[in-house]
């Protein structure tokens, strides 16, 4: 069983930054991407960005060129740059990772990290 934990979330002022992060335990999975998604209230889940094993990236338009998500090294570990954050960029953020088991796949989710950006 992978465990996703996050962290990073807060309050912050339109027009700021905050950067997430998400840490993968160890196990005999491999992870063949991460990404970030995110539920408002009243609202579903929707995704802002994505990262394979490979280095691509995808966005949600309505984040794109303001967000970046990258890898570390070991890519067990992903991050969420976000800028110029506006009030509806407010949510839960939950880190996401799909597995492979040999040949077996499957898919993990964090807990989820509350942003709050407030006038």
């Amino acid at each position: 069983q992978v465990q996703l934990v996050e962290s990073g979330g807060g309050l912050v002022q339109p027009g700021g930054s905050l950067r997430l992060g998400c840490t993968a335990s160890r196990s005999k999975a491999e992870i063949i991407g991460m990404g970030w998604y995110r539920q408002a209230p009243v609202k579903r889940r929707e995704l802002v960005a994505t990262i394979s094993e490979d280095g691509l990236t995808t966005y949600a338009d309505s984040v794109k060129g303001r967000f970046s998500i990258s890898t570390a090294g070991a890519k067990n570990t992903a991050s969420l740059q976000m800028n110029s954050l506006t009030p509806e960029d407010t949510a839960v953020y939950y880190c996401h990772a799909d597995l492979r088991w040999g040949k077996a796949y499957s898919e993990t989710w964090g807990q989820g990290t509350q942003v709050t950006v407030y006038l």
